[in-house]
């Protein structure tokens, strides 16, 4: 097919293509004369997941230039992608950067989960510097048994990303659900959460009779 073809199969604008192409998002396709190149479904299926890194994921273009690398090597280990794709989707951050007891905390837990880590992981980081930010607020709500309820989803969530690795056909798909998994699997974690937090507050502190919902007072479809 020719780019308009690829642009009209997409949804995606030809301008926005030759972007991909320049910034190697998107392999060249082959080229038939001097000003003409054709593409097939392995560049319809790229362009989707370029869409689907930079706006469902909220990658920018370099993070997502770094995850379709990783996808395009064969030489990089299934963990090493993990290792990519988890360091794309987080702001980067020196381990140092913990200014209160949050680095501490977050490694007594590792120890405690019998977690192996590397030093180096920004979840480390991150999860640290949530923990001061909460100290530097006044707010000391993160107990060590919150911290543990935490941990235990983040088990559970981390066995079911891998058992969709495991499901894949082959090595190819399995780093493709690597990399999507960890990508977009924040974001549906994140929308998973919000449902269940808004089911568990109506559980535990019901409204009043005849209050409306907090849903009903905001309609995006009428902003």
């Amino acid at each position: 097919m020719r780019m308009s073809e690829l642009s009209a199969t997409t949804g995606t604008p030809v301008p926005t293509l030759k972007f991909y192409l320049r910034e190697g998002l998107l392999p060249a396709g082959e080229r038939t004369s001097p000003n003409q190149s054709q593409y097939d479904e392995t560049h319809v299926a790229r362009v989707r997941l370029v869409r689907a890194l930079l706006d469902v994921g909220g990658l920018s273009v370099a993070q997502a230039s770094a995850v379709v690398g990783a996808l395009d090597d064969d030489s990089v280990p299934l963990s090493t992608t993990f290792g990519i794709a988890q360091r794309a989707v987080t702001q980067p951050a020196a381990p140092a950067a913990s200014r209160g007891d949050g680095a501490q905390r977050i490694a007594a837990l590792c120890a405690r989960q019998g977690w192996n880590v590397h030093p180096y992981n920004p979840g480390l980081t991150m999860a640290a510097r949530v923990i001061d930010t909460y100290s530097a607020l006044g707010v000391e709500l993160i107990t060590d048994a919150v911290l543990e309820q935490y941990a235990q989803a983040a088990d559970l969530v981390a066995a079911a990303d891998l058992e969709a690795v495991a499901s894949a056909h082959d090595e190819a798909q399995m780093t493709s659900v690597v990399v999507v998994g960890t990508v977009l699997g924040d974001a549906l974690f994140a929308g998973l959460r919000r449902i269940a937090q808004e089911t568990e507050s109506f559980r535990r502190y019901p409204l009043p009779e005849g209050t409306p919902a907090p849903g009903d007072l905001y309609n995006p479809e009428e902003s």
